[in-house]
């Protein structure tokens, strides 16, 4: 009950005609706000031609000068009352509200597994500061914008692990992809085979519409046990689409050494093993010689799969216009009381 006739008396707190408060609504008609400043002075107008136009009656005064008393501006407390009483009512037909809007995005999802190079040669610094950090640079940002798409992660070298399974958890990849380092494979090479095995394994029993592999590397089939043919292969078998990235410029490339010194390395990449692969995923090859173009590659790659999301907004509107006409009604009494009192006469308005 006593929380019933607070809800009840709640309109009376002076907090409604704060600035935080008036700021914070939503107006239906933002436009009658505009005619608040010309209530005074229809009111200062009025006053100013019923001073000119009313008759006067001479009266005789008593010698000496008459000393001014504050009891004077008595007779302007109704006048301000009726005009604070008109300037709430303009604030109710402004119709403040407050909206209380969700966004549900939801979509049927498609699953997409990045496979990274960590090799050595991963470190050449023909990208800033060197492929590997491009590589993972434009992997998080691939990230943005996906709703509802599962997404695992693969790291090779000379062996292949998985590093996340396929989630929805954005920060956990996030995550993953940060901790991906030089080293963390002992065994150097390049085993795109098995890399591509584990990318499958992971998604073979998936029931998503579309299913991806995204690979990234620089260079050929070095190491591993299975053929790269032969695992697009079995891609292909389970309905897996394969997109391979080779990543690196050709020619003499800067690479820093274990002693710190930068020196220069000739680099030729061929594409034939990774365009191979590709086809026969019924995915596409990409060459990408600078991190610019890598983020292309990877912005064509997201129309190419991007999965249609279904935008619901629920909208809670809840209105306030109550509360100053609460307040104006209150007011008016107050003016009615007033123009019955020593201060006023009722019918002289």
């Amino acid at each position: 009950m006593l929380e019933i006739n607070n809800e009840l008396w709640d309109w009376l707190s002076l907090e409604w005609f704060s600035y935080s408060t008036l700021r914070a609504f939503d107006w239906t008609y933002p436009l009658v706000l505009y005619a608040l400043p010309a209530v005074p002075l229809l009111f200062l107008l009025k006053s100013v031609l019923r001073r000119n136009s009313r008759v006067k009656l001479d009266m005789a005064l008593f010698a000496g000068r008459t000393r001014w008393q504050w009891s004077s501006l008595l007779r302007f407390v109704p006048r301000v009352v009726y005009m604070l009483f008109v300037m709430l009512v303009l604030v109710a037909l402004a119709r403040p509200q407050r909206v209380n809007e969700q966004v549900e995005l939801s979509s049927a999802g498609i699953d997409i597994v990045l496979v990274l190079d960590v090799s050595g040669s991963m470190e050449l610094q023909d990208f800033k500061p060197n492929r590997l950090e491009a590589a993972k640079d434009v992997a998080l940002n691939f990230l943005d914008g996906r709703v509802q798409d599962r997404i695992g992660m693969v790291v090779f070298a000379g062996d292949a692990y998985s590093l996340a399974p396929l989630t929805t958890d954005y920060a956990l990849l996030r995550e993953s992809i940060n901790s991906i380092g030089f080293k963390m494979i002992p065994n150097d090479g390049t085993a795109i085979g098995s890399a591509l095995a584990v990318a499958i394994n992971r998604m073979r029993d998936s029931e998503a519409k579309s299913k991806v592999i995204i690979l990234i590397s620089d260079g050929e089939n070095t190491a591993g046990n299975l053929d790269p043919e032969l695992a697009a292969q079995l891609a292909y078998a389970y309905d897996i689409k394969l997109y391979t990235i080779g990543i690196g410029k050709d020619g003499m490339v800067p690479y820093l050494d274990e002693d710190g010194k930068t020196i220069f390395v000739e680099t030729q990449m061929d594409e034939s093993s990774l365009r191979q692969i590709a086809r026969i995923g019924a995915g596409k090859f990409f060459r990408a010689d600078s991190k610019d173009a890598l983020q292309q590659v990877f912005r064509n790659i997201n129309k190419m799969e991007k999965t249609e999301v279904l935008e619901k907004r629920f909208r809670d509107t809840q209105d306030y216009y109550q509360v100053y006409l609460k307040w104006a009604l209150l007011l008016l009494i107050i003016w009615m009381l007033l123009k019955n009192t020593f201060l006023s006469n009722v019918l002289e308005d």
